[in-house]
């Protein structure tokens, strides 16, 4: 067995798998699409063990309870994308999944991968924090549910312990809540993100122009974690998207942020990029 080829197990039930986990350390896998990278080492240590879940059914389906959606860990980009209930109360994630690799990695990328993944770039993350998701976990010590806003406290680090499990997002249905996502890569399709945001407000369902209230602005690819712009909402909020509305929140939002340059971009075309992006989604929803 080389370095690149870890102990792999695959556990049928939850129970078996988190038998697995509290006896040792494992990384558990879904769909398996960023595991390549992560055992070359680049992005950290590679992992000693592997926890194949693809073969747990419980971790899959996409349910509405009456007050929420809650998305299963093994849920693909594809069966997002053709879920009638997302496209019904949550399109915004239907248009994120869209925007994700090719067809290979929708039929196989996973919801609970890109949470657990911790990648700034993550593109379904902004959408958990707009729409002020829970992240549910399970070990055998129970479960719990962790609010997006929590999850992810540093540079690729989580919430989740050693021993746990992602088992799925909670995404609460909140009347009269809009959202809306945008992407900006190098190209339009198969890019990894340079901005990613998505915004959540409350409106009355009565045409554009509407007042703006309880309004969630989170970002990708601007720091070492997805994040809420807290200025940025407060400049929006209680306004109404015109003009004025647009150029105060794009300045706040310019001013609030503080990307890196990498290889993909340089800090000014992404802190530029995402208030142009912002202002843009204003001036769509004020219809001018």
């Amino acid at each position: 067995m080389t370095a690149l080829e870890p102990p792999l197990t695959a556990p049928r039930s939850l129970v078996e798998a988190y038998r697995l986990l509290a006896a040792e350390l494992w990384r558990p896998i879904a769909g398996g699409t960023d595991l390549m990278v992560q055992l070359t080492g680049e992005l950290g240590e590679p992992p000693q063990r592997l926890l194949d879940l693809w073969r747990i059914d419980e971790l899959r389906g996409i349910v509405h309870d009456g007050e929420a959606i809650v998305i299963g860990a093994l849920t693909t980009y594809t069966e997002l994308r053709r879920s009638p209930v997302v496209a019904e109360f949550l399109p915004a994630l239907t248009e994120a999944a869209a925007t994700i690799g090719a067809a290979q990695i929708q039929n196989r990328g996973t919801v609970g991968g890109n949470v657990a993944n911790a990648s700034p770039a993550g593109d379904t993350l902004p959408i958990w924090l707009a729409t002020d998701a829970a992240i549910i976990l399970g070990s055998a010590r129970g479960e719990r549910a962790v609010p997006a806003a929590e999850f992810w406290p540093a540079y690729r680090r989580t919430a989740r312990a050693d021993d746990e499990l992602v088992l799925g997002v909670r995404v609460p249905l909140a009347a009269d809540r809009q959202v809306r996502f945008r992407k900006v890569g190098t190209r339009r399709a198969q890019a990894i993100s340079k901005v990613v945001i998505a915004i959540a407000w409350r409106a009355p369902d009565d045409g554009r122009g509407a007042t703006w209230t309880d309004v969630r602005v989170a970002l990708g690819s601007v720091a070492a974690t997805p994040i809420r712009a807290s200025a940025t909402e407060a400049a929006l909020d209680g306004a109404v998207p015109d003009a004025a509305t647009a150029d105060r929140a794009m300045a706040a939002l310019m001013a609030e942020i503080h990307p890196i340059d990498d290889v993909r971009s340089t800090a000014d075309y992404r802190r530029t990029v995402a208030g142009r992006v912002l202002h843009r989604l204003v001036r769509d929803e004020g219809g001018w």
